[in-house]
């Protein structure tokens, strides 16, 4: 979505900087070109060479020193980036910003943009909660600025609250947003995915679950949202930030993820079961802890509903997608998986192999689909890995022209 796009940031100076240098990583990798502009405070938290590197640009700080004679630096940038992004924005920038003031390079060339400027506040939660801060995000909202608000956490200073640059991948994603064109494939489109593992109590503090991360779900939940889906996640407990702009459902159990699922699967148009549902639940839950009583002990286990052979069952204009995790015959068990559970694609997954699979970051699959189609795909990231996979599928069901 910003592959070459020119993205802007301005850097001010606060304990969030670190986090700036995240984003210029995140962007470039995207495809963006990336430009960065620091204040002279921005520069004892963070060396200009760090963004450097990242950025693979120059980095601006002054405003008198012109790298190229034939063009006024500001100006050039000023007219060059498709969006800005002031991050961190620290409350003196705020208040720089509000009132016009152009004493530096970046309150310069922000005066001088008519690109669409977005503000990412970082500061103290009282100095956030401040009314002359208030009153300055107010101004500056009325002069078309767009802000990104910060989250709560434990700042630096020690204090928990509101004041927290938010997370690179969110302002990543938000970007996305912004430049997505309107001719998606899925436009118009409703997507179910399921992700991470299920829990199976077997009383208040224990459960039966597996090494499912939930990263590859994700990964396709917020790339049906980069295709123009309107996106519904499933999920299972996971630790993962679910992708901007897509509508979170948290489950348990494999009973509450199946009664999830259903609930949307009418008006699904395609549903992606990525999600590791255990195989097996206690027969009985028990309400109060297990105490230890003897030196072995057996849990009486049940079949759990099968979800992806139930959608097969109930399949009717749904494009079912499913996932078949195995650590041997990984091809054989997906081709049988796809005519028993009447899948469209199943996109077999050697967990066995710590580089892929499992919490890994990248993965290694082939997709299987009906009329003997197979196609494998090398080692990448999850995220890119999810893209290249509607792709392919999309092309094959004519859904992207």
């Amino acid at each position: 979505m910003i592959a070459n796009k020119n993205i802007l940031l301005c850097v001010s100076g606060g304990i969030a900087v670190y986090k700036a240098v995240a984003l210029v990583s995140k962007l470039t990798q995207a495809g963006a070109h990336v430009k960065v502009m620091m204040t002279e405070s921005a520069t004892r938290f963070v060396t200009p060479l760090s963004f450097q590197v990242m950025s693979k640009n120059d980095v601006y700080i002054d405003t008198f020193d012109e790298k190229d004679s034939g063009a006024i630096a500001h100006i050039e940038l000023a007219d060059w980036a498709n969006l800005v992004i002031v991050a961190p924005a620290t409350a003196n920038m705020l208040g720089k910003l509000a009132n016009g003031i152009a004493d530096d390079m970046v309150t310069t060339t922000l005066l001088a943009t008519t690109a669409k400027v977005w503000v990412a506040p970082a500061m103290n939660v009282h100095m956030y909660n401040h009314p002359a801060v208030k009153r300055n995000i107010e101004r500056l909202a009325k002069d078309g600025y767009e802000f990104i608000e910060p989250s709560e956490g434990i700042l630096a200073c020690g204090y928990v609250g509101k004041g927290r640059l938010e997370e690179p991948g969110k302002i990543v994603s938000l970007v996305e947003q912004f430049f997505k064109p309107e001719n998606l494939p899925l436009k118009g489109k409703k997507v179910v995915v399921s992700a991470g593992p299920t829990r199976e109590r077997i009383d208040p503090v224990r459960y039966l679950t597996n090494f499912s991360s939930g990263k590859m779900g994700y990964a396709m939940a917020a790339a049906a949202q980069k295709l123009g889906a309107d996106t519904i996640l499933v999920s299972g407990p996971v630790e993962i930030t679910p992708p901007a702009g897509v509508k979170l459902i948290s489950v348990e159990s494999a009973e509450d993820m199946l009664k999830a699922i259903l609930k949307e699967y009418d008006h699904a148009d395609i549903v992606v079961k990525a999600a590791a549902v255990a195989d097996y639940r206690p027969e009985i839950s028990l309400s109060q802890k297990m105490k230890k009583q003897f030196d072995h002990t057996a849990i009486e286990l049940v079949r759990t509903t099968d979800i992806l052979l139930t959608l097969g069952e109930l399949k009717q204009h749904q494009l079912l997608i499913g996932f078949a995790a195995e650590t041997n015959d990984v091809l054989e068990y997906a081709k049988g998986k796809l005519i028993k559970k009447n899948a469209d694609y199943i996109i077999a997954n050697d967990v066995s192999k710590s580089d892929r699979g499992f919490g890994a970051d990248s993965n290694t699959v082939t997709l299987v689909g009906k009329e003997g189609f197979q196609q494998s795909y090398e080692s990448m990231p999850k995220d890119n890995l999810a893209i290249e996979l509607f792709t392919t599928i999309l092309k094959r069901e004519g859904m992207w022209q």
